[in-house]
């Protein structure tokens, strides 16, 4: 995600939570419609070559607002600013633990 300039990348750790939908979602924010295309394109990629996995469903391709990869435990939600405001997912499950990726922690 850093990689193709992804802003405010968060983790949300959901194992805790009653009725979640997965363990882990991964959210981050895009300033264009290439550009989510762009983020999303490289995480397939990037998770094929360590892991092997494809996603088991992806949404949003077409409209390009709000792209999503389901890989079963991990979620990756890739946004426009806007629509993620919108969506608020950090607020709706606000009772996960969130990590914030800042470029330090992604270097280690």
């Amino acid at each position: 995600m850093q990689e193709k300039k992804a802003a405010d990348i968060v983790v949300l750790n959901l194992k805790d939570l009653k009725n979640a939908v997965a363990d882990y979602f991964v959210i981050c924010s895009a300033s264009s419609d290439t550009q989510i295309d762009a983020i999303a394109r490289s995480v397939e990629e990037e998770v094929e070559k360590l892991t092997g996995q494809s996603p088991w469903q992806t949404e949003g391709r077409m409209h390009r607002e709000w792209v999503l990869l389901d890989y079963v435990d991990v979620v990756v939600h890739v946004f426009l600013r806007d629509r993620r405001q919108f969506y608020a997912l950090e607020e709706l499950w606000g009772d996960a633990e969130i990590s914030h990726i800042t470029e330090e922690a992604a270097a280690v």
